[in-house]
């Protein structure tokens, strides 16, 4: 008799335990969302619970957090995150970069992909599984909405199957709602990283008749995002994402992924109310007992006993029903878990690869470089060139006078009066006007006027070098050229 306190599965399955539905000769060669015939087969995963996945709650907490707070969050007035790509302005922990600072993105974008690289070396799909906005939104915001809504898996799949009654047609009404509302409140979030939020609010609060081509984009992002979440789900990591792709150039056999222990759960069977691990053996049985709780959790579908696989994005809710079964049948945890296919065949302890140190050395080497370009960055960037067109001049008093053209570029979170001194030539330097101050992060422009003796030329081109002053703290040098009358020749 079958413990009564592990369900079985009704569906029909072979001996591999894959539904009859999706009767494949080799898995390997189809997706776990699709049929033979081509059709979609919808998932209805069973609702996750246990140690990991609290875990992996309070982890997703923290970065929505982070991710709905981060365009209103302020550091020294400006957002914790803001990529704002029209004005060219990115804010990151509250400093400001522009684009003469592309250098540094270029680094840090390359710290970024080969920090995924080595824990995709060392511990297979861990982003996928617990930190990509993918599955953040769709697995901890999307599907608890639907969860508290439509009820468990299998009470969707039963609802979703049935006839369309004022109920089913309430509960999906409510669900698609929320999904559209909450889509919306996405879209505007990410609008805010783009324009700021304080320009988002002032939007907000203005009349949408002055904003309708904005608020027409705003709908169809809405609108995209619905899908995604609302139908494309899954799919989005199986056909679009190309992580899981790459993945089989990037894993061995010593990297850690969630993995089922073949050599202790085979041969599969199910295990009896009054029977002895001793009995068991002797029938070749092991642990696993065929209850597919592994499967009925799984997001994307597939069964983790089939080994590794492109659709598994390491999520853990295999892991946390494998336990629990493992917990009611009086047998030890981790029949599933995280672990190196070297570990589980041999028994080998998770070690350190020579590709693990390779990549290690060159994530170091480019987290020093960023640092080091962070923390050597100037406060600001200036560009002073020769006015296009523009001749030397002659005063009356002799002096060979060049007109500039300069800018400003003020990194900083406050004014900064300007002031320019000639760092190599004797001479005069006078920003036209009445000075210049440069309002905080923002570019400021102006026209330069240098007087020299003519003496002082060394030909036609003479080289300057030019202090940037801001009271008597120098913050940046720049070169250009002054040009003059060429001397005669004999």
């Amino acid at each position: 008799m079958s413990n009564p306190a592990v369900p079985a599965d009704p569906t029909p399955h072979d001996s591999r335990g894959v539904s009859r539905d999706v009767d494949w000769t080799d898995y390997r060669d189809h997706l776990a969302t699709a049929r033979k015939d081509g059709s979609r087969r919808w998932i209805h995963p069973k609702k996750p619970s246990g140690r990991l996945h609290r875990y992996r709650l309070g982890f997703s907490w923290l970065l929505l957090a982070v991710m709905f707070g981060g365009p209103f969050i302020r550091i020294h007035g400006n957002p914790l995150l803001m990529l704002n790509i029209l004005e060219r302005r990115f804010s990151v922990l509250g400093q400001i970069f522009w684009p003469q600072d592309i250098v540094i993105f270029a680094v840090a974008m390359l710290v970024f992909l080969t920090s995924i690289i080595i824990f995709t070396t060392a511990f297979g799909r861990l982003w996928c599984g617990w930190a990509c906005p993918q599955t953040i939104m769709m697995e901890m915001v999307f599907r608890k909405i639907e969860y508290l809504i439509e009820g468990d898996g299998p009470a969707q799949k039963a609802l979703s199957e049935g006839a369309w009654t004022p109920g089913k047609i309430g509960k999906k009404g409510l669900k698609h709602a929320a999904f559209l509302a909450l889509s919306f409140v996405v879209g505007n979030t990410l609008l805010a990283y783009i324009i700021g939020s304080d320009a988002l609010l002032h939007i907000i609060r203005d009349d949408p008749r002055s904003h309708v081509t904005g608020l027409t984009f705003m709908v169809l992002f809405s609108l995209l995002f619905y899908a995604i979440f609302a139908r494309f789900r899954e799919q989005a990591c199986t056909f679009i994402c190309p992580y899981g792709r790459f993945q089989s150039a990037l894993l061995d056999e010593n990297t850690i992924v969630v993995a089922y222990d073949n050599k202790r759960g085979e041969k599969r069977g199910p295990w009896r109310r009054d029977q002895r691990m001793e009995d068991r053996r002797q029938e070749g049985l092991g642990d696993c007992i065929g209850c597919r709780q592994c499967v009925s959790v799984c997001p994307t579908g597939i069964d983790i006993r089939d080994g590794v696989q492109m659709e598994c994005v390491n999520c853990t809710a295999c892991i946390d029903a494998c336990d629990a079964v493992m917990d009611k049948v009086g047998r030890p945890r981790g029949l599933v878990r995280y672990a190196s296919l070297n570990g589980i065949e041999s028994g080998e302890p998770i070690r350190i690869t020579p590709r693990m140190k390779g990549y290690a050395v060159l994530l170091a080497a480019l987290v020093g470089l960023l640092a080091f370009l962070v923390f050597t960055r100037s406060d600001v960037e200036t560009m002073l060139l020769r006015a296009p067109g523009a001749l030397f001049q002659t005063g009356a008093d002799g002096r060979i006078s060049n007109l500039y053209t300069l800018q400003i570029v003020n990194k900083t979170t406050h004014d900064l009066p300007i002031e320019l001194r000639l760092e190599n030539i004797p001479g005069r330097i006078q920003i036209m006007g009445r000075g210049l101050t440069i309002p905080k992060e923002q570019l400021g422009q102006g026209s330069v006027l240098v007087e020299l003796d003519p003496n002082r030329l060394t030909g036609g081109h003479t080289a300057l070098r030019v202090g940037v002053y801001s009271g008597d703290r120098r913050i940046e040098t720049v070169k250009t050229v002054f040009v003059g009358p060429r001397p005669p020749t004999l």
